[in-house]
């Protein structure tokens, strides 16, 4: 994974509550074994009419918007725990969700994938949607050392809570299985003289 330390971009705004991962990557779309290709599906039956063509008013075919970041309405990631939901908006291009609310499951899903959810309160989430409504140029910055994030339309900060073990393994570019190998000689020093008992 590549390392998190602070990103600034322009963002998408998804004002829309209760979005499950129905919605971020349909069940048909599933049958795939690898990650390729799952951006393109990202939002499908919103981004897409029967004939795969672009709807024109789905905000990711509005080329006035786009980012590293997704702010999304609360409640994001609702619904079944399929962890194709956080390959989807990482193949897409997004490093960060911002919501006021998470699924658990969506929410450790993407920590998993490199993939930052910030939360953040009502009111900061309604201040991005009509920053983001009066100047689609309008950006943010997301300090992950700091635990921070910023609109940089009107100057306020936020901060944001994560778990001490994702935050490490985000600004180290680690997953899960990177970590552990990133401690190899520890656990081996650790087999080799720990006591044996039967």
């Amino acid at each position: 994974m590549e390392k998190f330390i602070t990103i600034t971009s322009t963002y998408v705004p998804l004002p829309i509550e209760n979005v499950d991962t129905d919605q971020i990557i349909p069940a048909r779309f599933l049958k795939a074994t690898t990650r390729d290709g799952f951006g393109d599906n990202l939002f499908a039956d919103w981004r897409y009419d029967k004939e795969g063509k672009p709807k024109a008013d789905f905000i990711l075919n509005n080329s006035t918007y786009s980012g590293e970041v997704l702010v999304a309405g609360k409640n994001f990631g609702s619904g079944s725990s399929r962890e194709h939901a956080a390959w989807a908006i990482g193949g897409y291009g997004f490093k960060v969700v911002v919501s006021s609310f998470f699924a658990d499951i969506f929410r450790n899903n993407a920590l998993n994938n490199g993939i930052l959810p910030v939360v953040v309160s009502d009111s900061f989430l309604a201040e991005l949607f009509e920053s983001s409504n009066v100047n689609p140029q309008s950006t943010v910055t997301v300090n992950l050392i700091e635990q921070t994030i910023t609109n940089n339309e009107t100057g306020k900060s936020e901060s944001f809570e994560i778990n001490s073990y994702k935050k490490d393994c985000l600004l180290r570019g680690l997953d899960d299985i990177d970590f552990l190998l990133s401690n190899k000689d520890k656990i081996e020093e650790y087999e080799r003289n720990r006591p044996y008992t039967y």
